[in-house]
Formats: structure tokens, sequence, C-alpha cells
């Protein structure tokens, strides 16, 4: 038993190492990469942050948005939550793609991932974390373009 746990700690500082070494990832992304195991098999919950959850009810509604300080004060709360804007920079672009290859490293060692992500019912809250974020990016947009049509400065 503690051979076994000595292995696996190994087993993670390894792939850990692997994916630092790979690119510049962040030190969240890494932990988030890491510990998508644990979600696949329930172990981890996935949080949906209440800001989404209110955006997903009413994307495209104008409440809150009577001044462009409110406008711009809402596009920086999702951002935080969501992440950046799209982006046209090839550093960006090299660290998503850093992020998407690392993790479909750690995602290769569950076997029969799919099946345990359905069972264990991570499947079905990730795709309710997907929408959630969807509509967040939603928003952002369209609170970018009412900025654009009020003139307010970025």
């Amino acid at each position: 038993m503690i051979a076994a746990r000595f292995h696996t700690r190994g087993i993670v500082a390894g792939i850990a190492c692997a994916l630092l070494s790979v690119a510049p990832l962040s030190a969240q992304s890494v932990g988030y990469i890491l510990s998508q195991p644990a979600r696949d098999v329930g172990l981890a919950k996935t949080r949906i942050p209440p800001l989404l959850v209110r955006t997903s009810e009413a994307p495209y509604s104008t409440a809150g948005t009577g001044s462009c300080a409110a406008i711009a004060e809402s596009i920086a709360a999702l951002t935080h939550v969501i992440g950046p804007d799209f982006s046209t920079s090839p550093s960006t672009n090299r660290q998503n793609m850093a992020e998407i290859g690392s993790s479909a490293i750690v995602n290769s060692l569950i076997p029969f991932r799919g099946i345990v992500r359905e069972v264990s019912g991570a499947s079905a809250a990730e795709r309710r974390k997907t929408a959630a974020i969807d509509a967040g990016i939603a928003r952002r947009g369209f609170l970018r373009g009412l900025q654009s049509a009020r003139r307010c400065r970025r």
C-alpha cells in the first residue's frame, strides 16, 4: 500500500514536471489539468460561479447597463470569471495550445474516460458549466457591443 502511494505520487510528480517542461503553463492551469482525473470520477465537483449562473438566465438583458462605467465593470467581472477575451497574440495562442496538449496527456491516463465521466455525472456537470461559460461569453460580447454603440471609452 505504501509503495503504491509513492508510485502514484511519483507518477503525478512526473506528469507535473512534463507539463511544466512542455510549455510555460500557469500554476492554475497545471493544477486544473492535474485535478481532471478527480473531476472525471466525481471526487471533485465542477462548480459554476454564481455570476455565470445569473448571466445564463438572461445574457442579453440591459439591466445594469445604465452607464459606461457599469458596462465596463460588468465586462471586467465576466473576464475575471471566464478568462481573457479573444486574442490574436501568438504568445497567447501558444499558451492555449500548450494547455490543450497537456490536458490531452493527462486525460489519456484514464481508460474508458468517456464512460467513466457519464456514469459519474462529470459529463453532465461539465456540459452545464460549458453552457454557463458560453452565456458569459455571449454576455461579454453583448456588453462590448453596447460599449461601442454608446461610444464608451474602453
